[in-house]
């Protein structure tokens, strides 16, 4: 049977999960649990609704509704997106392989602004370990993050590299990691290099001499997501066609993470394009 795999239990998530349920495909949300619009206290400009309804409520009929119909929701954190001969959802739990993804986690976390970030990706600054530990096999390296998508990081890295160093830029640790990862936990001041990064400067002055960066704050969004299998991105958005598809064949995009207008409405209707697209995808074995 065919499968789809959705990141994400928002509205978009959540819209998408409907119409490919519906549609006859086999289902699953992954959710880190309550998201957004969970702390929304009320909303009063939705379709259907006579008097107020707060986020949470919303947000549990949706689910609920979905469960009824048969999609299976799994608490999980995507950390990672592959493809072999088909794609597949790297979490730490376990892998989900899948006909389509669709991408649901809202808008991305903006990067940190620091000086050397940008100018230096793609010559020293990664956003993919997976991708591009190669490349820097034998070398000195550190990690920016503090938690389970900065150690998914991190566990691609420490068999090819020379050492892994973590940053983690003031925030406290949420995860367990390898005793052979030094941990500095001071704010990141600045990237250094010109034309490749040489090293990071702390904000105590200290310098650590690396040769690469991953950067893995937070939880990997849908933008760090689509970044990691190479789909286009446009600063926080995703780029998407008129069928709610990133420029990889079988992942799809829907909701804030896609830009615009960043309300119930448009992530339901994205939701449901998305949802309603891959599962006529797949059904026709179109993704490839």
């Amino acid at each position: 049977m065919s499968k789809i795999v959705i990141v994400g239990s928002g509205p978009a998530g959540v819209s998408a999960a409907l119409y490919a349920v519906r549609a006859g495909v086999d289902t699953t949300v992954l959710t880190r649990g309550a998201g957004a619009l969970d702390r929304a206290e009320k909303i009063e400009n939705y379709y259907g609704f006579d008097q107020p309804v707060s986020g949470a409520e919303l947000e549990r009929r949706s689910v609920e509704g979905a469960k009824r119909l048969g999609v299976k929701f799994v608490s999980g954190e995507a950390v990672g997106i592959t493809y072999t001969d088909r794609l597949t959802v790297e979490t730490l739990a376990g892998d989900y392989p899948a006909d389509a993804v669709i991408l649901a986690t809202g808008a991305s976390r903006a990067a940190p602004r620091l000086p050397g970030l940008a100018e230096l990706e793609g010559h020293g600054v990664s956003w993919c370990a997976t991708c591009d530990a190669f490349f820097y096999r034998g070398k000195d390296v550190a990690v920016l993050g503090s938690g389970k998508y900065a150690l998914h990081e991190v566990q691609a890295l420490l068999p090819v590299v020379k050492s892994v160093t973590l940053l983690t830029n003031g925030a406290a640790l949420t995860a367990q990691f390898p005793p052979e990862v030094q941990v500095l936990s001071g704010k990141v001041e600045a990237l250094l290099g010109e034309k490749t990064l040489s090293g990071v400067r702390l904000a105590d002055g200290s310098e650590l001499a690396v040769s690469g960066v991953f950067v893995a704050l937070g939880v990997a969004g849908s933008t760090a997501l689509a970044r990691k299998i190479g789909a286009a991105v446009e600063g926080d958005r995703i780029l998407v066609d008129h069928r709610m598809q990133t420029t990889v064949p079988g992942l799809y995009a829907a909701g804030d993470c896609t830009g615009g207008m960043l309300q119930v409405a448009k992530a339901v209707y994205e939701g449901a394009l998305a949802g309603s697209e891959a599962a006529k995808a797949v059904r026709k074995g179109a993704v490839q």
